[in-house]
């Protein structure tokens, strides 16, 4: 027990560490062929979310991050991103699927691998970057985030971000 308590806790101060640093730029195109530039979004809070149309998770997610849609309207941006294997047809056929309205990034790694600062991107993965450019919490999905991907527990970071709080 001792053990897993110092796993969480060591994952857990990780998490802080990737958060509270300015987020970094990028200009990548969406499912419309729309140019999406981070820098179009200050003073706007963003939450960016890096998905994959097989993952079962970021499909429960992309309906969570809809109904945040509807619920916060314009006082959020919602981006999400996708990376290889994905392709637009199997992407199309997940924005129809999940009746997705925000818009779905193509990347070909380099953007998240800037966010991430790995190679190993686990599917969902959610940034909360407050209306100054600053990540103010990086969420991975997993035992103590599932609520956020899949439950609800998205609503309340979201306030948190809009009140200018930080972090869970």
């Amino acid at each position: 027990m001792r053990k897993i308590l110092t796993t969480l806790l060591c994952a857990t101060a990780f998490m802080a560490a990737a958060a509270d640093r300015r987020a970094p730029g990028f200009s990548l195109v969406d499912s419309k062929g729309v140019e999406h530039d981070l820098y179009d979004y200050r003073g706007k809070p963003v939450l960016l979310a890096f998905i994959q149309s097989t993952c079962p998770h970021c499909a429960t997610f992309a309906d969570n991050l809809q109904q945040a849609q509807a619920k916060y309207g314009d006082k959020i941006a919602i981006l999400a991103v996708v990376n290889s294997p994905d392709e637009p047809a199997k992407v199309k056929d997940f924005i129809a699927g999940h009746n997705i309205t925000f818009p779905i990034l193509f990347d070909s790694g380099q953007m998240a691998y800037s966010y991430v600062l790995s190679s190993n991107l686990k599917y969902p993965r959610l940034f909360m970057i407050d209306a100054a450019g600053t990540i103010r919490a990086d969420h991975e999905y997993g035992p103590l985030t599932s609520a956020i991907f899949e439950g609800s527990g998205l609503g309340p970071a979201i306030d948190r971000l809009l009140n200018g709080g930080s972090k869970k």
